[in-house]
Parts: structure tokens; sequence; C-alpha cells
């Protein structure tokens, strides 16, 4: 719980809520490369001695992994050597380019589930790896959005994660986002996720913005990664990462990278490359409609839900940002 006079201006509140943390999970929330945005974190507090595992919400066909490559059900165990046919498995390219790096090598994988399971699957792992800090990553700023915004971008495995880690004991949850303004091609309007960020202020569970320094060397081997994952997946290079790399260049517009962005015109800029960090409680406490994803199994149960919940609303008239 974060209380008045925690922080000071000469600590970054992200680096100080984790400070009494010696075994932090970093979790990707969102499916797919998600992971890659915990990777500066996670970069950094390994080089401060801090015991690091990465994990993510994989959209890989997890189910062609053989028996061994499960810590238990539905946690799946990816290394360099992990085999499989799937020819789009961000979990492993990682772990190859942290191997290539010299570095801990394992990310975890949990289907894409309903709240139940994958709280399960969490437990599992704070369990097992004697976890003491949970921190959710974002690659964008959907996980933010609480549920009557004009429209919720790409929320299901999000909130999912979300919701999942909320019903867990933790000493420190935290949610960070890597990629602001990224998900205005699914609809977000940005004006209102920074009038949650506000919100969450006020209740005392904003914990500011961090720039990644674009010369540091965590911005230097995170390019990497992501260069590294773009080769490994040419067929669906990962858009939200190869933006999040170029902000952290100094890259400026419409930067196209692949031509899975021909036909947009895309803004990368400096606020692409911070980290925009919050309570996990609290910014469960805010969602309107995280109580009715209790119990779901499945992931079509989640959607349902949350449809059902949009169909019941009438939400925010969208803002255009003022300056």
């Amino acid at each position: 719980m974060i209380g008045s006079g925690t922080f000071s201006l000469t600590t970054p509140p992200l680096f100080a809520a984790l400070a009494p943390a010696r075994n932090v999970l970093i979790a990707g929330a969102g499916g797919g490369f998600d992971v890659y945005a915990g990777l500066p974190l996670a970069l950094a507090l390994w080089r401060s001695g801090v015991q690091v595992h990465l994990a993510n919400l994989s959209f890989s066909e997890l189910v062609l992994l053989d028996r061994d490559s499960w810590a238990a059900e539905n946690v799946a165990v990816v290394t360099p050597d992990s085999a499989s046919t799937d020819w789009y498995f961000p979990e492993r390219t990682l772990a190859r380019w942290l191997a290539d790096q010299d570095l801990p090598s394992t990310v975890y994988a949990f289907p894409p589930l309903g709240v139940e399971r994958l709280r399960a699957g969490y437990r599992h792992l704070i369990d097992q790896l004697e976890i003491d800090a949970v921190v959710l990553v974002d690659g964008g700023t959907d996980i933010l959005l609480r549920g009557d915004e004009s429209n919720l971008g790409t929320p299901v495995e999000d909130i999912t994660s979300l919701a999942a880690v909320a019903g867990l004991d933790v000493a420190v949850k935290l949610v960070t986002c890597l990629g602001f303004g990224i998900d205005a091609h699914d609809g977000v309007n940005h004006v209102e996720v920074l009038e949650n960020l506000a919100a969450l202020d006020r209740d005392g569970g904003y914990l500011g913005a961090l720039s990644i320094p674009g010369a540091s060397r965590e911005a230097e081997l995170y390019r990497d990664a992501v260069a590294h994952a773009q080769a490994a997946t040419p067929e669906r290079p990962t858009i939200v990462h190869g933006q999040i790399a170029a902000a952290t260049r100094g890259d400026f517009g419409d930067v196209q990278f692949t031509r899975r962005t021909s036909g947009s015109t895309l803004f990368v800029n400096p606020l692409m490359a911070m980290y925009f960090t919050v309570d996990l409680d609290k910014l469960a406490a805010r969602c309107l409609y995280l109580d009715r994803l209790e119990n779901t199994w499945g992931r079509r149960q989640v959607t349902g839900r949350i449809e059902k919940f949009r169909a019941e609303i009438s939400p925010r008239i969208p803002r255009v940002y003022p300056h």
C-alpha cells in the first residue's frame, strides 16, 4: 500500500516500491510480445543484484510443447531449447536472446485463460519461486482503462491478468506501461488515460512516469532484443515494440519499419519510451467490471462478460487533447 510521504523526487518511485523485493516476477499482461515491455526494467534490476523472473500470457501454441515443459497445469517453462513447431513463439525468442547475453533465460508462459485458472498459474509461480513482488507490464496503456471509456482497446488479456494478480497475496504488486499512445490504433482516447492516471494520483496509486534514457545500457539492450525478435518473426514483427524501440533512439513521427503498418500514419515520440507505473490493487479497485470476471474459466467467458458490461453503460464522450 502506497502512503503519503513514501516516495522522494531523488529516487524513481518504481524502484523505491521494488527496493524491499528480492525475487521479482515481471509478467507480460496482454499476450504476444508484451513481456518485452518489462525487459528494460528487468535489466536494471538484474544489474542491481535483484533476482528477476520473466513470464508472459502467451498467444503461442503452447500445446505443442512436451510434458516436461510444464511446471504445473497452465504454466509452461520456456527455454532457448524448447521444442515447438510454432513459428510465432515470442517467449522462446526472448529466451534465446537472453541466453546470448548470458542472462537468466527461462521465460514462463501462460495460455490465454479465464481469471481463475490464470490466478492458479500465478499462484504456483509465486509459491515456487518465492516471489515478493509482481510487476505486470503492458505494451501500451489500455490496461489503465476502467471500463467506461469511449473505447477499451484490447482489454481481454490485460484485465484478466490484472484480476488474476489482484486476487493474490503478494507484498508488492505494480502495473507499468510502456508505449504511451500506441493504443490509438485500437481506438483508445489517451485523454481518458491521462484522466485515469490523475484519479489514481489522487488515490495515492500513481507512481509517476520514468523515461528510459536512449543511451543507457537498458535501452541499447532492449533495442537489440527487439531487433532480434523482428528477425526471428519476420512474418509478424511486433509493431508495439518497433515503435517503442524507435522512440528510445530519438526517432519521431511516421517511422515505418514493417509492411504491417503500411497505410497507417505512426506517431513515434518520446512519451513511448516512458514507464507509467501504478499500484496494481488501486488500479484494480477502480476497474468498474473487474468483479464480473471472477469465476471465469476461459477467455471466451471474459470476452462475453466485458461485452455485457459495455452494453449496460453509457461510455464517456471522447475528448481531443487540447494542446
